[in-house]
């Protein structure tokens, strides 16, 4: 067997001591790390059993209504599906939500890459003068025989931070809870992109249906008119009557043209939600629905998982959190262990010898001894920054459950307004009914026709707008409760 040569027994040598100052340095770093600051804890919130505005109010749809596929297919419209699906595609704020997401997901790799050495390459070619230099001649020092001298080295270096005192795992933890809050935000924009257009397309059918009741109108008053005239002319009626009719007509016409004006402004608040342009989108007019599905609020402590935007605030006070632990590890000395394998020589075709080689290994301890009240003040900051997000938090459960109780009293009260609405329609139609039958009998003068037209009117237009109101509300409390999206879907970057 050959032995090995002096200088490669050397080389041999070397890489055994690294290794193994390398596997020490891992062992001793995995005994003494641990993550300074404090663990994370949610913050408690007190929530009442129930929802006091619920009552004995029995929503229309079983318990798991929103679990079984996108809410707002439980109105049954197809031009709603149609639109809603379109609402992740286009939307704009939407997709800024998303690419926000996807930036706090790379500052999660980048946090993790802490965890690992980095290990650079170098190559590189110097010349110089072999002594004194007496002349240069195109930018280079040339020697007093006319020579210049050349060095080429090639080598790896490496740098590794321990992460002794949890510094970069605290860093990690905060930019993962900052990315879940990044994800609950995209969906809380999503929810509300969603709910925004339902309640602009339920209010675009309710002008749809004014429309309708407004073109109904003008034709029976077309008809009164027509009756006043002729009754007129047999001289059975004055000339008072007529010009009366003819008030009523004008009157309804004018609301008939002005209630296109808001339906135009929802169809291109509907266009910008898709992220289209007013110009190139338009609905066909349609009735609106008169049914009003409405689903369960469960419990208080429920919003907790069920809401986004309290899944966001959350986050925020976990990543808040882990910010304590970032800034109190630098109370510690900072353990870097580095190394570097370098060959230099005067011929690259000769370079990689041992000759040439010049390595080096070891650990930098690193503290800073004074520094002003610096990292106090820094650790002040962490902490008062966490008790703000933790205020921020409990707040926004307060407002959760605060849109809730709102939506459930709207609701609830709609629903008796609403069958106290259809009597008085029926009634005010009976009457108008009557009234005209009347006046052609000569009973009684035009007026009370005037008076029982407007009765009928604004009685129909209240119970329209008390359907429109109550279909928003139903929208309104399914966005309040979540819209079904529940925390496990938060992603774990």
């Amino acid at each position: 067997m050959t032995r090995l040569s002096h200088s490669a027994a050397s080389h041999t040598t070397a890489i055994l001591r690294f290794t193994r100052w390398f596997c020490m340095s891992i062992l001793l770093a995995a005994a003494a790390s641990c993550a300074v600051g404090p663990n994370y804890h949610r913050p408690k919130v007190d929530a009442a059993p129930d929802f006091k505005e619920a009552g004995d109010w029995k929503p229309s749809e079983p318990n798991d209504a929103l679990s079984r596929g996108p809410w707002w297919e439980i109105y049954g419209d197809d031009a709603l599906n149609q639109l809603e699906v379109r609402i992740d595609i286009s939307n704009q704020n939407v997709k800024a939500a998303a690419a926000a997401f996807d930036q706090s997901r790379a500052l999660v790799a980048q946090a993790r890459a802490g965890f690992w050495p980095t290990v650079a390459a170098s190559v590189s070619r110097q010349r110089g003068a072999a002594g004194a230099p007496t002349a240069t001649g195109a930018g280079l020092p040339v020697s007093s025989s006319g020579r210049s001298h050349i060095t080429d080295s090639a080598g790896l270096s490496a740098n590794w931070d321990l992460d002794i005192w949890g510094k970069i795992r605290r860093t990690t933890e905060s930019e993962r809870a900052s990315a879940q809050s990044s994800a609950a935000a995209l969906a809380a924009a999503r929810l509300s992109a969603q709910a925004e257009l339902a309640i602009d397309y339920f209010e675009l059918r309710a002008q749809d249906q004014l429309q309708k009741l407004l073109d109904d109108t003008v034709e029976a008053e077309t008809l009164s008119l027509k009756i006043a005239e002729s009754r007129y002319r047999f001289g059975v009626a004055a000339r008072a009557d007529v010009v009366n009719a003819q008030a009523q007509l004008l009157s309804s016409q004018a609301q008939q043209i002005n209630a296109k004006i808001q339906r135009g402004i929802l169809e291109h608040a509907i266009a910008v939600l898709i992220g289209q342009q007013p110009a190139s989108f338009s609905l066909s007019p349609s009735s609106l629905r008169t049914g009003v599905p409405t689903v369960p609020p469960g419990i208080p402590s429920t919003l907790l998982e069920r809401r986004p935007d309290i899944a966001e605030a959350e986050r925020k006070v976990a990543a808040a959190n882990a910010q304590i632990g970032v800034a109190t590890a630098a109370y510690f000395p900072d353990l870097t262990l580095s190394g570097s394998d370098d060959y230099t020589g005067n011929s690259m075709s000769h370079l990689i010898r041992a000759s040439n080689r010049v390595w080096s290994i070891g650990p930098a301890l690193a503290e800073t001894l004074f520094d002003g009240g610096l990292r106090r003040a820094q650790v002040a900051q962490a902490r008062a920054a966490y008790e703000g997000t933790v205020d921020s938090y409990r707040q926004t459960v307060l407002a959760g459950f605060q849109q809730v109780e709102d939506e459930l009293v709207t609701l609830r009260v709609l629903e008796q307004q609403a069958i106290i609405e259809e009597a008085a329609v029926a009634a005010a139609q009976e009457a108008e009914k009557l009234t005209l039958n009347q006046y052609k009998a000569g009973t009684v003068p035009y007026s009370s026709v005037i008076t029982a037209q407007t009765a009928r009117l604004s009685a129909e237009q209240t119970a329209l707008t008390v359907l429109s109101n109550r279909l928003q509300a139903s929208v309104a409390l399914i966005e309040a409760v979540g819209g079904g999206w529940n925390a496990s879907q938060l992603p774990l970057p």
